[in-house]
C-alpha cells in the first residue's frame, strides 16, 4: 500500500503543522477607553484591589520588597478616585492574561502524535539499543 506521492504529502502535513503550531494565537477583545466614567465606584475598586494583595503570592512579594500593609492602605488611601480605578482596571486585565501554558502542551503533543502516525504509515521502527 505505497502511493507514490505519500512522501510528498507527508512533508506537506509536516510543513503544515509547522506553521499553524508558530503561528500565535490572537483573541479580539475591546480595549479599555482612556475616558474615565464620572461615577467611579472607589469602594468596589479598593475591594477588587484589596482582593489581590491579600493572595499568598502578592503578599509575600510586597513583603520582600519591605512593605507592610499599614503601609499599602495608606498608600493606597492617597491615590485618587482615578487612580484607584486604573489600577483595578489594570489588575483584571493581568488576571485574565494567564492561561498557564496547556495550548504548548498541546501543541507538542498533537506533534508528537503526528509523528507516530507517520512513522507507522512508512512502516519505520526506532530501535533504541543499549
Amino acid at each position: 500500500m505505497k502511493i507514490p506521492f505519500f512522501r510528498q504529502i507527508a512533508w506537506y502535513l509536516v510543513a503544515a503543522m509547522f506553521v499553524i503550531g508558530i503561528v500565535p494565537r490572537v483573541e479580539a477583545g475591546l480595549s479599555p477607553s482612556e475616558v474615565i466614567n464620572a461615577d467611579l465606584d472607589r469602594t468596589t475598586d479598593l475591594a477588587n484591589i484589596q482582593q489581590v494583595i491579600e493572595t499568598k503570592m502578592v503578599r509575600e512579594r510586597l513583603e520582600k520588597l519591605g512593605f507592610t500593609s499599614d503601609e499599602i492602605k495608606s498608600r493606597l488611601s492617597r491615590l485618587s478616585d482615578q487612580q484607584v480605578h486604573k489600577l483595578a482596571l489594570n489588575l483584571d486585565e493581568i488576571k485574565t492574561g494567564s492561561d498557564g501554558g496547556l495550548d504548548i502542551i498541546v501543541a507538542l503533543l498533537a506533534i508528537m502524535i503526528l509523528i507516530v502516525f507517520l512513522m507507522w504509515l512508512m512502516d519505520r521502527k526506532v530501535v533504541i539499543q543499549e
